[in-house]
């Protein structure tokens, strides 16, 4: 994931330099989900198929290249666009398949735990990437940064194919590529037959538009706010060394947010944290003007509540889905939500634009707000399900 925020991390002298709206950013960090979410089901389907990590070497080398074409081709719009679908696509055979990879080799009580650990090292790899994009860009320019990010898939694909022994999980024969291996949509239809597995599906959908959305668009957001401290008490670090340290601070969120799940339930839980989550970004970028301090304990709590429902909406899913459906179940999380994440960067930049421009504070209040209407509108829609349920 050494890639996967060096846009993020760049975005605002990207848009400078290449004269873009805010749109158009957001249309930059949306075409790796948009990459993501074109193959992701397929990569997945195929580990029902193929041992995954075949699947997860040949994803770790495309997003190697579409991380370092991006330093070495990206000129403007188009280009950066192209080079963001590859990577994306890349970590689409990477992510998912390698959950798959995990829970084949870690079953019972252990799997869930196992699953809130993986879940909650992406955000060490979101921090690890903003934090060496900063450092690179700052040091040798915005290219290097892109192209030492392309080093952290290429190590990984040889890492899994060396590190791990090959598990029988009963799968099919090898298929050829066709529409059905893209789409398997009888077979989504019987994972969304699982009420359960529907449910944690619309939810993550709901939680990665917010996740994405905020994440794709932080370093601007702590940037704007440090303009407004201009000649007084301003940030203390850099506005990427900030976004990676929040990204990290939040991890614990997601393991300590599983572990209260196992105790209080799953559904009420996730009810509590989108709440929190959904009205602290509206917080949050009202306070862009306060003193600093206060803008990253607001900023670290809300990027600690986006997480803290990350690793109970996917265990949940597996636990909902048989293990003849395992993978393809979690291909359609994986496309719902990351579906959803493709949303997120684009919706906040559109929201930025129609409320005036990344220089006016309420622009960023309608941002967050925009991102985090799913979640708010969550219990909502529970109690609305559940009353067409009795009735």
């Amino acid at each position: 994931m050494l890639g996967f925020a060096t846009f993020s991390a760049l975005l605002p002298e990207l848009r400078d330099l290449w004269r873009l709206t805010n749109s158009e950013a957001g249309l930059v960090a949306s075409a790796f989900f948009a990459g993501y979410v074109a193959t992701v089901s397929y990569w997945t389907a195929l580990t029902d198929r193929i041992d995954g990590r075949r699947v997860y070497f040949a994803g770790s080398l495309l997003a190697a290249a579409g991380c370092a074409g991006f330093g070495l081709l990206a000129q403007g719009l188009a280009s950066a666009i192209f080079f963001h679908l590859l990577l994306g696509a890349g970590v689409a055979a990477t992510y998912m398949p390698g959950l798959r990879l995990l829970s084949d080799r870690v079953s019972g009580t252990a799997q869930s735990r196992a699953v809130a650990f993986y879940t909650s090292f992406f955000g060490i790899g979101t921090a690890l990437s903003l934090l060496l994009a900063g450092a690179a860009a700052s040091a040798w320019g915005w290219r290097s940064a892109f192209i030492l990010g392309a080093l952290g898939p290429a190590v990984a694909a040889f890492l899994v194919v060396f590190g791990l022994e090959r598990v029988s999980h009963g799968t099919a024969p090898s298929q050829a590529f066709n529409l059905a291996t893209l789409f398997p949509v009888g077979a989504w239809r019987r994972v969304l037959a699982i009420r359960a597995a529907a449910g944690y599906t619309l939810g993550y959908t709901a939680h990665c538009v917010e996740l994405f959305g905020s994440r794709g668009w932080m370093v601007a957001f702590l940037a704007f706010s440090a303009g407004l401290h201009a000649g007084g008490d301003s940030f203390p670090w850099s506005a990427t060394a900030i976004a990676a340290a929040v990204n990290l601070a939040a991890v614990p969120a997601s393991i300590l947010g599983n572990e209260v799940a196992l105790r209080i339930g799953r559904r009420p839980w996730i009810l509590i944290a989108m709440l929190a989550s959904g009205a602290g970004g509206v917080a949050l970028a009202l306070s862009a003007s306060l003193h600093w301090a206060v803008v990253l304990a607001l900023l670290t709590a809300y990027s600690m509540f986006i997480m803290a429902d990350s690793a109970t909406l996917t265990a949940g899913l597996i636990a909902a889905a048989p293990p003849e459906l395992r993978g393809a179940a979690m291909g359609f999380y994986s496309l719902a939500g990351f579906g959803g994440g493709m949303l997120g960067p684009t919706l906040f930049g559109a929201a930025l634009d129609l409320a005036g421009g990344a220089d006016r504070g309420m622009a960023w209040a309608w941002g967050y707000a925009a991102i985090g209407a799913g979640c708010l509108a969550a219990p909502l829609a529970i109690r609305l399900f559940g009353a067409r349920r009795a009735a």
